[in-house]
């Protein structure tokens, strides 16, 4: 039977098994899985209803990911220090849920440094500090990964990455990223100058904070991952989906990848931008 599934959609969570990834797309009380699509030719259509993906009100627009804008301004997980934590300003009194901080940002996070298009690095941040692969990684449409220090709250992992920032960028190009990505299997060489550049700044942390509080990782080995694509499934110049301006589209699906869907003649969507829309995914009779 065609699939057919309407509500309103989340961004799709992706799972790692034996190097297979599995994306499965929540959608109103539904979990699609997106993989089994792959190769099928699919109807996205936008009804033209926003609901915040906190709150569940009704909204014209949305922000940062499908909050309306009351929650987007007041919720602690839309605050400025989401985006950058060396900003965190809890020990300032001024963190917009104490309570949430202590649950989110007490806790250990990762500094680690990705490939995610052809000859670029980036540095980033994860709190999946004990995942073999990070979901952080999946969703930014990483090829090749590695960790390379450990701190024990978001504040210093903010200020890590500023450090790591002086010489290594921390933008995923997303054009770049949807292009076929040879992974960096010599990626401990590849940043071995980075990190020798920053060691008289995380010494600096270190003589702040304390050693146990901002560690290297040792003898880290790097993950490299691999997409559920078809073969010339990838885009050769990237044109983008906007349901906002052309709220049905149609297309055949060619692979996944980070948060997006990948079609034929180029087409791409990032599923993302729309968490909070309610959406209709239709599989077409071929």
């Amino acid at each position: 039977m065609p699939v057919q599934v309407s509500g309103n959609i989340r961004k799709m969570q992706v799972t790692s098994v034996d190097d297979d990834l599995t994306y499965t797309l929540p959608i109103g009380d539904n979990r699609l899985l997106m993989n089994e699509l792959i190769g099928k030719t699919i109807t996205l259509t936008f009804s033209g209803v926003i609901n915040c993906v906190h709150c569940e009100t009704k909204t014209s627009k949305s922000f940062q990911g499908g909050y309306c804008w009351k929650c987007f301004k007041s919720l602690p997980q839309c605050d400025q220090c989401i985006i950058k934590p060396e900003l965190c300003g809890f020990f300032k009194g001024e963190c917009r849920d104490p309570e949430w901080g202590k649950d989110n940002c007490f806790k250990p996070h990762m500094i680690y440094v990705s490939q995610t298009s052809a000859g670029s690095h980036k540095v980033g941040i994860t709190r999946h500090v004990e995942d073999k692969v990070s979901s952080r990684w999946l969703d930014q449409g990483a090829t090749t990964a590695i960790p390379v220090m450990i701190v024990e709250n978001r504040l210093l992992s903010g200020l890590v990455e500023v450090a790591f920032k002086e010489h290594i960028g921390d933008r995923t190009n997303w054009r770049k990223m949807l292009q076929l990505v040879e992974a960096d299997t010599d990626i401990n060489a590849t940043i071995a100058p980075v990190l020798e550049n920053v060691k008289a700044s995380v010494e600096s942390l270190q003589v702040e904070y304390g050693v146990d509080a901002v560690q290297w990782v040792d003898n880290a080995s790097p993950v490299f991952i691999e997409y559920p694509v078809v073969e010339g499934g990838y885009p050769e110049k990237v044109k983008s989906i906007n349901l906002d301006k052309t709220p049905s589209f149609c297309g055949k699906l060619t692979g996944l990848k980070g948060q997006y869907l990948m079609f034929t003649d180029n087409k791409v969507i990032n599923l993302r931008k729309y968490a909070g829309y309610h959406i209709t995914i239709t599989e077409e009779e071929s």
